[in-house]
């Protein structure tokens, strides 16, 4: 994963923190998903003790697997007025915020447990316990530091977007600056903006995602911007350069066959003489001249639209490709789609608007 700016991670404390029931993607306020599903990928670790999948274990032959029996919701300790010394934020405010974050899931609960003032001026200690109506999760404890502005919380060691609607900064800029070619709807009341590398294997899982959003929300504005990480995949900036001029040239329909096209055969990004060919060769598929658009690429214009696409990810905090922004409120691209949909769904009735 490339570290960006301490909102990512912020980001990552943050999910960590967030979501105890699955794992750790480290994004902004978001679900997370396994943690093969962003770029760069790693080996599985295997906690010290256990017993490689394919070996047994030290359960008797023969013994079906035993699992404990769901015990209901948690029952939290009531709290403790002396643990409220703070005058900000309020409880209402941080049942909001975990509300927008935690709102998707039905089987989450959460009491806020303190909220106490630190020797820093304006900044308090908000304690929560988090836990699942099902009871298979253990209760667990968030825990944040509020800073003065009333915006942004510390989370282990990185700066978060905090409040009542904590996604409504990056809905605005993604509104203004994500000027990407784009499928669906021309408003952007719903607007679901992929960041994505084209010589990532995970963006080019995700594309299934993107295409089953297109199809279920057809009133949603589902917008491609460029993230190459150049460091890792050379041949990516080229790749968003061309796609780029595809796009000036053709239009959004023909950055989608183009994009559709370097993907299938990303395997050929792997060399610049392979990627060329790729490229070239996406960009016929597309209906256009690859002589024009090489031309179109090498220009100065073309590397500033780049840059500009890669400073508006620094700038909401992305931090791993492919993310995908739901009204300003990152997911990875590759998490469950059936999980993607159900924040979509839970984020339009938040923001009072209709994707289907």
């Amino acid at each position: 994963m490339t570290r960006l700016s301490d909102r990512i991670l912020g980001a990552a404390a943050l999910i960590a923190l967030f979501v105890p029931a699955l794992s750790v993607f480290a994004q902004q306020h978001v679900p997370p998903a396994p943690d093969n599903t962003s770029e760069p990928s790693a080996p599985a670790q295997q906690s010290p003790g256990s017993a490689p999948a394919d070996q047994p274990t030290d359960q008797q032959p023969g013994a079906a697997p035993s699992a404990p029996a769901p015990s209901g919701p948690p029952v939290f300790p009531k709290p403790d007025p002396a643990n409220f010394t703070a005058s900000t934020p309020t409880r209402e405010t941080v049942d909001a915020f975990l509300q927008a974050n935690w709102g998707y899931d039905p089987d989450r609960v959460w009491q806020v447990q303190a909220i106490v003032k630190t020797p820093a001026d304006g900044v308090s200690h908000v304690i929560v316990l988090v836990g699942d109506k099902t009871g298979k999760q253990k209760i667990q404890v968030l825990s944040f530091f509020a800073l003065p502005d009333g915006k942004h919380i510390v989370s282990g060691d990185g700066i978060i977007d905090f409040g009542v609607n904590p996604f409504a900064d990056a809905r605005l800029e993604l509104q203004k600056r994500a000027n990407g070619p784009y499928r669906g709807a021309v408003s952007k009341d719903l607007e679901l903006v992929e960041f994505a590398d084209f010589q990532c294997p995970h963006c080019k899982e995700a594309q299934a995602n993107m295409d089953k959003l297109v199809t279920d929300y057809p009133k949603a504005r589902v917008v491609f911007q460029n993230f190459p990480l150049a460091s890792m995949h050379p041949q990516a900036v080229n790749a968003a350069e061309y796609g780029i001029c595809v796009t000036k040239l053709g239009g959004s329909s023909a950055f989608f066959q183009y994009a559709a096209a370097v993907f299938d055969g990303q395997d050929g990004l792997a060399t610049p003489d392979g990627a060329t060919l790729t490229l070239n060769s996406a960009t016929t598929k597309a209906g256009l001249d690859p002589a024009k658009v090489s031309a179109c690429a090498a220009t100065p214009e073309v590397k500033s639209d780049v840059d500009a696409s890669i400073e508006l990810g620094k700038d909401l905090g992305v931090g791993e490709v492919p993310t995908l922004m739901i009204n300003g409120r990152a997911v990875p691209a590759t998490a469950p789609y059936d999980l993607l949909k159900q924040i979509v769904d839970f984020q339009a009735k938040a923001d009072g608007v209709s994707g289907q």
